[in-house]
């Protein structure tokens, strides 16, 4: 196999497998959506949200956790990612790699081979994007509480 060719494939396979573990964490993180919602949903219907400040910051404290189960899960796919692909034998070595990466933390103490190294950023931005959609997620459980608990405030 030629250079070129082997360049080409150094830097496809990764891409493809990122993409496809990207559209997994994705869906993981469109169900713990739809977990949210519904149990909000519930909460909100039961009168429960808005009553009580403790109960509130319950329920967003389990909206966070629900959240942060998502990201634990997705973390652990990247993982199985890096197990497969070869880059590490043992699964801890490789979960403490995917949450270096996945949280951006980036100690650097563990490098990937140079033909995956690619997976870096791309699980970088992977949980960029995910800690975005967790905090809208968030931010929404608690404008919620608020404007269900103070129903007088204007819509901002």
């Amino acid at each position: 196999m030629d250079s070129s060719r082997a360049n080409d494939l150094a830097i496809g396979l990764p891409l493809v497998i990122s993409l496809l573990t990207i559209l997994c964490t994705i869906v993981i993180h469109a169900l713990a959506l739809l977990g949210i919602i519904h149990f909000v949903r519930r909460q909100h219907q039961l009168g429960h949200a808005g009553v009580r400040f403790w109960r509130d910051v319950a329920i967003v404290a389990s909206a966070t956790l629900l959240a942060l189960m998502a990201h634990l899960v997705e973390i652990t796919i990247w993982t199985f990612v890096f197990v497969f692909c070869g880059e590490f034998a043992q699964f801890a070595g490789a979960f403490y790699h995917s949450a270096m990466n996945y949280t951006t933390l980036g100690y650097g103490d563990v490098v990937m081979t140079p033909s995956w190294k690619l997976f870096g950023p791309l699980e970088a931005a992977d949980g960029m994007l995910m800690f975005g959609v967790s905090t809208a997620i968030i931010v929404s459980v608690i404008q919620l509480s608020v404007r269900t608990r103070f129903h007088d405030l204007p819509n901002l």
